[in-house]
């Protein structure tokens, strides 16, 4: 029988935007065109997937912004929630927005399978579709007081935040803070331009023209891509080697299956010449997701080896 599964994100903080100017806050600082998101809130509140860069481009923070009656709710990485608070805060200057870091009074829940599942969020929460990959499932955003009883409203068995971390790895969907370090990285090579997290029409926000550039250019050679193995794969941050180079790191993992940013030139050119990539001392295979828009045969002639 099919099942739907439901698990508490600890690993999950919330801060509030709210007044007359939260849009117009967000619209000049985020990777995603916040206007985007018309329409009275209902059952399924509109949401995007989306990021603060630094300004050399780099992507220090990774959310969701959901739109609610009062304004926007992000959720975001519990331990950058604080830091994403002030950063907006900083930005706001004489803007009419109220932005609250409410992590302490506020749950993140993941509702995932085949089952179908529903839920009713006149109690306060937010419910949105996963913006970057339908099969992802629902989050529920709910006050702390609830979050237990909007848990079992969902009818969605009970599971570990593993387990929805799991579902995630196995859809090749990378996350920041356990994929990619906040601050190393361009949202090219999180893959934000695969998982709706940028908008290359919007005006400007911090980082823009850098991120245009690597998309019109097509500059992005580093690419998360799935990676497997016949036994437990090693700990993120673990070099990729073949030929006794290293082409990127590993990103989280589940058992034998996990992500790895890797330099996607070396890595078709090493899979043309049969060469063999390891993780640990353990022989891995790489392969593109296969709902991303590029394909390994894009780099074959671009890589120096």
């Amino acid at each position: 029988m099919a099942k739907a599964f439901t698990a508490r994100l600890t690993g999950r903080g919330v801060v509030s935007v709210t007044g007359p100017d939260a849009s117009k806050l967000l619209q000049g600082v985020i990777t995603n065109d916040i206007a985007a998101l018309v329409g009275a809130p209902g059952d399924q509140h509109p949401a995007q997937f989306s990021g603060l860069l630094s300004p050399q481009g780099k992507v220090i923070f990774d959310f969701f912004a959901v739109r609610t009656d009062q304004g926007y709710v992000i959720d975001v990485a519990r331990d950058q929630a604080a830091a994403l608070t002030k950063r907006l805060n900083l930005y706001k200057l004489r803007a009419a927005a109220i932005v609250t870091d409410i992590s302490e009074t506020t749950a993140v829940l993941a509702v995932w399978g085949d089952s179908p599942f529903s839920f009713d969020s006149s109690a306060g929460s937010a419910v949105l579709t996963d913006p970057r990959r339908v099969e992802l499932g629902l989050r529920i955003i709910a006050p702390e007081d609830i979050a237990a009883d909007v848990a079992k409203a969902t009818n969605g068995m009970p599971a570990a935040e593993q387990s929805y971390h799991a579902h995630r790895i196995a859809l090749g969907v990378p996350e920041g803070g356990l994929d990619y370090a906040f601050g190393a990285v361009f949202p090219h090579e999180a893959l934000f331009d695969q998982l709706h997290g940028v908008s290359f029409a919007k005006g400007c926000y911090v980082g823009q023209e850098i991120v245009s550039r690597m998309e019109h250019r097509g500059t992005a050679r580093n690419r998360i891509v799935k990676v497997s193995g016949d036994g437990v794969l090693p700990a993120a941050g673990t070099p990729v080697i073949g030929n006794e180079v290293t082409i990127g790191v590993m990103g989280s993992s589940d058992g034998n299956q996990g992500l790895a940013m890797v330099r996607l030139d070396r890595l078709a050119e090493f899979i043309d010449r049969g060469i063999s990539i390891t993780a640990g001392g353990q022989s891995i295979t790489a392969a593109l997701q296969d709902w991303v828009s590029y394909s390994l045969s894009d780099f074959t002639r671009t890589a120096r080896l």
